[in-house]
């Protein structure tokens, strides 16, 4: 049973000012004179968001629910496959029936799905079940979830008009170990107010968040953040099959080329792991970057763009995918290029 929460008095985000952040344009180490009078304003700023909601605990979700409970945030969860709470319920997150249920017991709801249609069934779904049947006025949602804009913004505006619920688009990037240890990426797009307001909820779960636009221009800074990612899956594991070929001891590859025009996160962390052949258990799933690089084909279709370079990888991570690996790790599309055997 979902242990309710006590009654507080509602707080209007609106009302909250809005304080400098070092994650703005900056890293978490950034410098800022400021320190322990943010440190300040940013407890009484937590303590306005008495309750997290968190929907989706899939390797994202759960890596996310985990960081909050080890910064005291206190969590009210929902997933669409009751496994998953064995995840999260032993570090005190709250189990709730259903995505209402949620957004009944937090003053914030973190959102982290697979596609449009689960976000679209997160809020809208069975009568009584979705966010759109809680009461909403002074409550946002942070969408963590890689979406088009459009569909952002149509979800976003019919959540609203439904009860009142505001929006932050704010996609990640980083991997499950980045939200575990609270260094992810976050890319946000919406009202600079609802931005001010969860800045001390981003500054417990990213190294470094920036308020890129309106509503919709976080997935659309993702859109580009994943085309450069999976062209650089791709990218990675030619680089790997082309260093065995020739005979390279390709391992030494990554600190070879450290500090060169060449490096990279990816080949810091992915070429390791893919000519280690270290896929199993999966960090995360090939499926998951085979939707977002399908939505980037449409995304550059939409605007009439050429990127040759992003297409072939596109298709060659689709092609990959396709062979039976959407459960396979993300960084296994190595395995297209190894040679066959007999």
């Amino acid at each position: 049973m979902l242990e309710r929460s006590k009654r507080v008095r509602k707080i209007s985000y609106r009302d909250l000012p809005e304080i400098p952040s070092p994650l703005e344009g900056e890293g978490r180490e950034g410098g800022n004179v400021g320190t322990m009078f943010q440190n300040e304003h940013r407890e009484r700023q937590m303590t306005a968001i008495k309750n997290l909601g968190f929907v989706g605990i899939g390797l994202m979700g759960e890596a996310m629910v985990l960081r909050l409970r080890d910064k005291g945030w206190p969590v009210t969860a929902w997933n669409l496959t009751p496994d998953r709470y064995q995840r999260i319920a032993p570090a005190g997150a709250r189990i709730a029936a259903s995505p209402a249920e949620v957004a009944a017991a937090s003053d914030i709801v973190l959102l982290c799905v697979l596609d449009a249609a689960a976000v679209e069934n997160c809020c809208f779904g069975a009568e009584g079940q979705g966010l759109a049947a809680a009461a909403g006025q002074a409550k946002i949602v942070v969408d963590h979830s890689t979406i088009n804009p459009d569909a952002t913004r149509d979800i976003a505006a019919r959540l609203r008009q439904r009860n009142g619920m505001r929006w932050i688009d704010a996609p990640v990037s980083g991997g499950p170990g980045a939200a575990r240890d609270g260094s992810m990426t976050v890319m946000a797009g919406g009202d600079a107010t609802d931005i001010a307001a969860i800045r001390p909820l981003m500054q417990d779960m990213a190294g470094r968040f920036t308020h890129v636009g309106a509503l919709g221009a976080g997935q659309t800074a993702k859109i580009i953040n994943q085309a450069i990612v999976g062209t650089g899956y791709v990218l990675m594991a030619e680089a790997l099959a082309l260093a065995e070929a020739a005979g390279l001891d390709a391992a030494k590859l990554p600190d070879c080329l450290a500090g060169g025009f060449a490096d990279s996160a990816l080949l810091q962390k992915i070429y390791p792991q893919m000519c280690a052949r270290a896929f199993d258990p999966p960090r995360s799933y090939a499926r998951q970057l085979a939707k977002d690089l399908k939505n980037v084909r449409h995304f550059i279709a939409e605007r009439g763009c050429a990127l040759p370079v992003v297409e072939a990888a596109v298709a060659q991570y689709t092609r990959y995918v396709a062979g039976g690996h959407e459960m396979a790790d993300s960084a296994s599309v190595a395995r297209l290029y190894e040679p066959r055997r007999g």
